[in-house]
């Protein structure tokens, strides 16, 4: 049975919801925007949402990053005290999402050390997040049981996950990532600290 109680989540004026990617590099960044808000006194609810399901198994060769909204990004993750190593190659991310999502709900205590890091092992490492090897190994050193992590890989449980999270996302109009929902309202996109900051002031005054 599912733990993600949809109602709760989205009527909760103090959680507010996040979906991600890990190959997506507007979601590394948006790290920093999420520390914004946990800071504030929220809590962020870290939702799976496949951002390219095109990308098909084995991946594709990553092109030049060149242009205003690389800069931007790269301007954005130094702000933010992100390293960023821009990866050659582009995974399919269903796997480490199944992993991460399976591990958020029933081994939360070690969640948010996986979370970050498989960004990191994609940004930073350039490590292929959809090979087992490399998510047995981050999973395994932040303290995932990694017997009950497989079965639920082999028997569905973990990538039904992924499909349960994507599909109250696309309910609230979510279409990429990162997207967040706070009291019914849907935010896209990486935007500016100080509007995050603003965003989590506002939030805790609600009623």
């Amino acid at each position: 049975m599912s733990d993600i109680n949809e109602r709760q989540l989205t009527e909760d004026h103090g959680k507010m919801l996040h979906w991600f990617d890990f190959l997506c590099p507007f979601c590394y960044v948006a790290q920093h925007r999420n520390a914004i808000l946990v800071r504030h006194g929220l809590q962020v609810v870290e939702l799976p949402f496949q951002a390219h399901p095109d990308i098909s198994p084995g991946g594709i060769a990553a092109g030049p990053r060149n242009g205003p909204m690389y800069a931007m990004l790269e301007r954005e993750a130094r702000e933010a005290g992100l390293p960023l190593h821009w990866p050659r190659h582009l995974p399919n991310t269903r796997r480490a999402l199944a992993t991460a999502e399976w591990v958020r709900r029933d081994q939360p205590r070690v969640f948010p050390q996986l979370h970050k890091d498989l960004f990191e092992a994609h940004f930073v490492l350039g490590e292929d997040l959809e090979d087992p090897a490399v998510i047995d190994r981050h999973a395994s050193e932040s303290g995932v049981e990694l017997t009950a992590l497989h079965a639920a890989l082999a028997d569905g449980t973990a990538e039904a996950a992924v499909t349960e999270a994507e599909t109250i996302a696309r309910r609230y109009g979510v279409q990429g990532t990162p997207a967040w929902l706070l009291a019914q309202r849907l935010i896209t996109g990486l935007r500016p600290a100080a509007e995050f900051e603003r965003l989590a002031e506002h939030a805790m005054q609600l009623p």
